[in-house]
């Protein structure tokens, strides 16, 4: 038999729970599947900074969250060169501390909120294909845990279902129309904290090339997190283990901050984070989340953008999805949103994820930092999203911190100037490509649909894979 709704969310874990909760609370009969049964865990660094606490609080989902005992972070630390500045970090929507919440504990959190605002969410649900109707997309089907089948029909579909997703294969949408492939990998662990006096503070290190961060999370026990460079990554296999405690031994702070503790899990390890924008948004469908859009995790954005934005979907279509017009114009305005407001954030991101030890300018701002609490918290701000890369660290610091280096007894004013020189010269580029994205329409969807050879009654159902 077919079912009836006013949404299908594919994927019930932070953008989907979020776009879910929104939908729901409109009155809207919102589905949401995912072939998970939760909790149950994902690849996933999980740092939430305020802005990210903030959307869980939004959602509803605050004190679920809460309750899984992962400490407030009210301070960060950004170590390197000798410096290790340190602040507490500013309020957002009165919230002034971060999480590190494991993703077993956030995600069962939020699928129960997506549950207690009215949304149905299926565990074990594997959707296998969109339906089509008059040139849109009208539905999916989907298997159940027990192997049967079943279709769902709704004005909008939500592909809420990671870098991977189905729905974006399934409309045409997989091929990225922005994209930067990454220079770190990214390799992590949980170990028993024995520093109770480091358990409020995230805290990052840089060594040479090596990135190493540590932080609190829930049941005591720190998250170990390692960005070497890619290439070094390659081909590890299973001495991935060796490799990482070469690394941390590399890092002194960090061998320092977890010195004796023990390890509680098996290193995982991801070496293609490519950043991208995808298409996310067509007839009858749009990409929330990863699906969508995706950052390198070294400024650790993800999650809280995956919230936001999933939210703000369904806060968008909620109120016209009655109306075809209305509903595809207001996803294009939702996606412009998005594009709009994290075009800078993906820049910045990208040029932290290069893999490059700290140049000259870098060190100059750390030694700045490290003498100002309220400079390094205008650097947290960016985290926080309380203010741009740009308004921090703009041609005009960019300029102060270049004359401070020049004047340094035995500097190499050549290599300084020069790295100054592209630094303005990249800062030029990223400035133009956002007043071209905001003074330019959406790109065309990269791809037509996938389609299956048959119809299925009277729409065409589009067949993409395991999902």
């Amino acid at each position: 038999m077919t079912e009836h709704a006013d949404a299908v969310v594919v994927g019930a874990r932070c953008a989907g729970s979020a776009a879910a909760i929104a939908l729901a609370r409109a009155g809207r009969r919102v589905i949401a599947l995912d072939r998970a049964r939760f909790p149950a865990d994902t690849l996933s660094t999980h740092l939430l900074f305020p802005a990210g606490v903030a959307e869980l609080a939004r959602l509803g989902a605050y004190e679920r969250v809460e309750a899984a005992g992962a400490p407030p972070l009210h301070e960060a630390m950004v170590a390197g060169r000798g410096y290790a500045p340190r602040a507490s970090f500013s309020a957002y929507e009165g919230i002034a501390h971060g999480w590190c919440v494991r993703r077993t504990g956030m995600d069962a959190a939020l699928v129960a909120t997506a549950r207690e605002a009215g949304a149905d969410v299926r565990e074990g649900a594997r959707v296998t294909s969109l339906v089509w109707a008059r040139g849109r997309v009208a539905g999916v089907v989907y298997e159940d845990r027990d192997g049967g089948t079943h279709e769902i029909r709704a004005p909008l579909v939500v592909g809420a279902d990671g870098r991977r997703s189905l729905v974006a294969r399934a409309a045409g949408a997989r091929e990225p129309y922005r994209s930067s492939r990454n220079g770190r990998a990214c390799w992590y662990a949980y170990l028993e904290d024995r520093r109770p006096g480091w358990r409020h503070v995230a805290v990052q290190w840089r060594e040479g090339r090596e990135l190493g961060v540590a932080f609190p999370c829930d049941d005591g026990l720190v998250m170990v997190l390692l960005m070497p460079p890619v290439e070094r990554a390659a081909g590890l296999g299973a001495r991935v283990q060796d490799e990482y405690e070469r690394t941390i031994a590399a890092i002194p702070g960090l061998a320092e901050r977890v010195a004796g503790a023990r390890p509680v899990t098996k290193v995982r390890a991801a070496t293609d984070t490519t950043s991208y924008f995808r298409r996310s948004s067509g007839a009858g469908w749009a990409l929330a989340g990863d699906a969508g859009h995706f950052k390198d995790p070294v400024t650790a954005q993800g999650i809280r953008d995956a919230l936001r934005y999933g939210r703000l979907l369904g806060e968008a279509a909620a109120p016209v999805l009655d109306d075809e017009r209305a509903l595809d114009g207001a996803l294009r305005a939702w996606e412009r949103r998005r594009e709009r407001e994290c075009l800078e954030t993906y820049q910045w991101t990208n040029r932290l994820g290069r893999a490059e030890a700290m140049t000259p300018l870098e060190v100059e701002m750390y030694r700045s930092m490290a003498g100002d609490p309220d400079l390094t918290r205008s650097l947290l701000d960016v985290f926080t999203r309380l203010r741009t890369p740009s308004q921090v660290a703009g041609p005009r610091r960019g300029l102060a911190l270049t004359a401070r280096a020049l004047a340094r007894r035995g500097a190499d004013r050549g290599a300084i100037l020069r790295r100054a020189g592209g630094e303005l010269r990249a800062a030029a580029a990223e400035w133009l490509e956002r007043e071209r994205a905001l003074r330019s329409p959406l790109p065309p969807l990269p791809g037509p649909p996938e389609r299956a050879a048959a119809p299925r009654r009277d729409a065409e159902v589009v067949t993409a894979g395991s999902g």
